[in-house]
Parts: structure tokens; sequence; C-alpha cells
């Protein structure tokens, strides 16, 4: 059976030579097969192949110990940790952080009690994460506001939403509009840049939105 020392590191200036070090000091000299990352652990696209590859180890059950310096080295996001958490109880596989020092009285219990204590811990690093994603969705509530009812405003003062199109693209559209072409024929010949000077067609639903707000504004 393995064990395997997970290290983990997000930035350049960091160095996993150091979180190895400080792991070694509570794994009681033996052997670790390391594996090493450089990636974010936070977002849900980010591809992980060498966490991957751990995962899968544990799930053959080939691993008996995973040590980490901190928890947040396996995942940020509390949900999935909690899915981990859960991989490892079933494999009998035990987790060992440096900076969660408890985790130690944990692998520590003996059974039946371990089973209890661990259902509880899963549970509650779960219910940390359920609260975690309910504080930031009520601060990203609280951090908007509403001017006249319309638009919708950081505590900065910054427009939230898609950026208007610059006023020549709705003059463009619009000319193209009373010429009688259609919206297919409007979206097929107008260009729009980004901020990079890359240049793509206008979309059918955005012509279709300029021509009916000027058609309201000018009925009103």
């Amino acid at each position: 059976m393995m064990k395997i020392a997970l290290l983990r590191t997000s930035t350049l200036d960091q160095t996993p030579a150091l979180q190895l070090r400080d792991i070694k000091s509570i794994a009681n000299g033996e052997e670790l097969t390391e594996f090493s990352e450089q990636v974010s652990a936070w977002k849900n696209d980010t591809k992980r192949a060498v966490f991957d590859e751990c995962v899968s180890l544990i799930r053959k059950g080939k691993v008996s110990d995973i040590y980490v310096w901190d928890l947040d080295r396996i995942h940020r996001n509390r949900k999935k940790l909690k899915e981990f958490f859960i991989l490892c109880k079933i494999t009998n596989t035990k987790v060992h952080s440096y900076n969660q020092a408890w985790l130690e009285s944990i692998n520590s219990i003996q059974p039946p009690f371990d089973e209890i204590v661990k259902d509880l811990m899963i549970n509650l690093i779960g219910w940390l994460g359920e609260d975690e994603s309910q504080k930031k969705s009520a601060r990203v509530l609280m951090s908007v506001r509403k001017k006249d009812g319309m638009k919708t405003l950081s505590y900065k003062g910054n427009v939230w939403g898609r950026k208007p199109l610059p006023p020549q693209t709705v003059t463009r559209v619009m000319g193209l509009h009373k010429s009688g072409r259609t919206i297919r024929e409007i979206a097929a010949e107008v260009i729009i840049y980004d901020r990079n000077n890359n240049g793509r067609n206008i979309s059918k639903s955005a012509v279709h939105k300029i021509i009916a707000q000027n058609v309201a504004e000018k009925h009103s």
C-alpha cells in the first residue's frame, strides 16, 4: 500500500520543498511517494492531472495514507473536500495534514467510534461549504445597488452587466434597418470589436434589441 505526499502550489514563488519538509515531520519516517502539482484548487474547470492520478490510486485501494501540508491543498471548495473525505472513508485511506493536527486524533480513534467521528467531520465540512456559499452569495447581493430602477451598480459605482455597444454600431444597425435589411442580413454585415480589437459579427439578438429599443424610444 502506498503512502502519498500530495504537494500543491498555486504560484511560481511557492516551493513544494517547504511543504514536503513539514509533511515529513508528521510522517514518522514513513516512506512517501511524492505527487507535486502547481495549479489552483478552487476553479471548477481547472485540470489537475496529478491530483486525478492520486484519486485514481485511492479508488483502486492502493493508498493507505495521504499526507498534505493543509487541507486546502486538496480542495479549497468545501463541497469537493467533503466528497474527497467520503472517498477516503470508503477506501480506508487515512488523511493527514500538517496544519490540521486534529486529524491525527481522529485517525487514532478505535472502531466503531472512529466511524461516528468521521461521519461527523464529513458532515461538518459539508455544512461549512454550504455556509460559505450562502455567505458569498449574500456578499455579492449586498455589494450591488440599483440606480433609477435601471442600471445595476457595484459598491464602487461601476455598471454591472455587458457594456453597451458603441454609438456608431447602433447607428449602423439602424441605418441598415431603415434601408429594409432583415435582422439576419444586418447581423451578417455588421462587425463589432472587443478590447483586443478582435472582430466578430454582431448577434441577431443584439440587432433585435437595438431595433426594439430605438423604436420604443422613438414612440416615447
